[in-house]
């Protein structure tokens, strides 16, 4: 790294300076500074990865490439509310798709979409590893199971009717 600070002084690449710097510029350290990043930012912009990119000297299609390889990597701001629902095999065999089905009618969006107001993005995971409680959802961050099409599409409508969802985007 050249050391020049990002052009428009944000804090977040200050941070992110010092998470690739204790990585000493490393290439191999990709992931731990996208994983960094997305923290820091919400979601990895192109700009984002460019400065990462020419930070670790690595050609952005390979940061790219591996931003979208991984699920956990988003290139789109998420919503307020977020909705995981897991598709493993335990989970689909209790109704996984049959809550997919429910959250994409009640939302009126589709698996990795975000509601035009911006209120929640939809999301799908290969396997949350909480098979003993399956059909499980990952709503907010919390790992919620035993789910039945009824029960997420009240939780899920009452996300939308929260008012952090009424705030103009």
């Amino acid at each position: 790294m050249d050391g020049k600070p990002h052009p428009n002084k944000d804090h977040r690449f200050r941070v992110l300076e010092a998470t690739m710097k204790r990585h000493q510029y490393q290439p191999n350290s990709l992931i731990e500074v996208l994983h960094k990043a997305q923290e820091l930012f919400g979601y990895l912009e192109q700009d984002v990865l460019l400065h990462i990119a020419h930070s670790l000297k690595l050609p952005p299609s390979q940061v790219y490439g591996v931003a979208t390889f991984y699920h956990f990597f988003s290139l789109t701001p998420s919503g307020r509310h977020t909705c995981v629902v897991c598709m493993g095999t335990a989970c689909f065999v209790k109704g996984a798709a049959s809550l997919l089905s429910t959250v994409e009618q009640i939302a009126q969006i589709q698996t990795g979409e975000t509601t035009r107001d911006g209120c929640l993005s939809l999301s799908t995971a290969r396997c949350l590893g909480a098979c003993g409680s399956a059909p499980a959802v990952v709503l907010d961050g919390q790992v919620v199971g035993y789910q039945t099409s009824e029960k997420l599409g009240q939780q899920v409508t009452q996300m939308m009717g929260h008012p952090q969802c009424k705030v103009a985007t």
